[in-house]
């Protein structure tokens, strides 16, 4: 099946084998492929210089690829930037505005370059900045600036929107006015590609994601997909008089001091196992804590593991 095929079939970003290399030879992007349906909500991770940036920019249009193929809404977004352009929103990890202009007016500059702009006040409102209208930029802060950003990827009302680090710079609070905007987009039809470094945010917002490692993804699919591969974990304190040898042999413990770690493909029978010989052997377990792997356990597995392998075979 071909690019433009799967473009057809309701895929609203489609990569094939794409590649991206720089001067010098040095290849970011290596051969990678994926794609992302209409209305879905698709993450991008990896460690720094993994290639998560180089092919975000390949997708936005802002290069070739060097090799493979790239469609965004069934479009080549470099050679066909005209068609592909007035539909998409792009949020860059840092947007330059010029700093003594007023946040609407900042907006009203950026939607005389939009087509079918929303009003500046209802894109501030979409991002809490709607107190904020007559403040100069160089006067708002580093979170509010991010917030200015996403209002200026939203003017058009993008049918494909691109966020690039959306969160940095927000407090907490911040982060979940953002996340929360971001599930009622998608749940308005529109696609979003996410790169982000908190992996909590990709584990509350993302339908699928994948893992690159040095310009190759390594893992992708659900977030079930990618931690089922990982061991779930169990964690508890055994009494002073308790060692830990006396723990059954196939829970495989590891155990510092009173602290015990079991990892465990099987969660329900390990855990009922150790419940079981808790019980029968009259020991209470302290501060027990079961639990499947998170996205965060598995990408640093995963980084660990690749970077490893890579030690061995240099």
């Amino acid at each position: 099946m071909t690019s433009d095929d799967i473009s057809r079939t309701g895929h609203a970003i489609v990569a094939d084998q794409v590649r991206r290399r720089y001067a010098g030879g040095f290849e970011a992007v290596s051969g990678i492929s994926f794609s992302v349906a209409r209305g879905e909500l698709f993450a991008l991770l990896g460690t720094n210089g993994a290639g998560k940036t180089s092919t975000v920019e390949l997708l936005e249009g802002l290069a070739p690829p060097d090799g493979g193929s790239v469609r965004v809404l069934g479009h080549d977004p470099y050679r066909e930037r005209a068609a592909v352009r007035p539909r998409v929103g792009v949020m860059l990890q840092e947007g330059g505005f010029p700093s003594d202009l007023t946040v609407t007016e900042t907006l009203r500059m950026w939607a005389g370059c939009t087509s079918g702009a929303r009003p500046a006040g209802e894109a501030l409102d979409l991002v809490g900045l709607g107190a904020r209208a007559r403040t100069r930029v160089k006067q708002l802060s580093g979170g509010e600036r991010r917030r200015l950003d996403l209002a200026l990827a939203l003017l058009g009302r993008p049918e494909v929107l691109f966020l690039d680090e959306p969160t940095t710079g927000l407090d907490a609070e911040g982060r979940r006015d953002t996340w929360r905007l971001v599930r009622q987009l998608r749940e308005g039809g529109t696609t979003v590609l996410l790169t982000t470094h908190y992996l909590e945010e990709a584990e509350s917002l993302a339908d699928r994601l994948a893992i690159m490692h040095q310009g190759r993804i390594v893992t992708s699919g659900t977030i079930a997909d990618v931690t089922a591969e990982r061991p779930s974990r169990i964690r508890f304190e055994l009494p002073a008089d308790v060692p830990a040898a006396r723990l059954p042999l196939s829970l495989r413990a590891a155990a510092e001091g009173r602290r015990v770690d079991i990892r465990t493909h099987t969660l329900q029978e390990s855990l009922h196992e150790l419940l079981s010989w808790a019980r029968e052997s009259g020991v209470e377990l302290h501060g027990l804590d079961a639990r499947s792997a998170s996205l965060e356990e598995a990408f640093l597995d995963i980084a660990k593991s690749h970077t490893e392998a890579e030690r061995v075979t240099a």
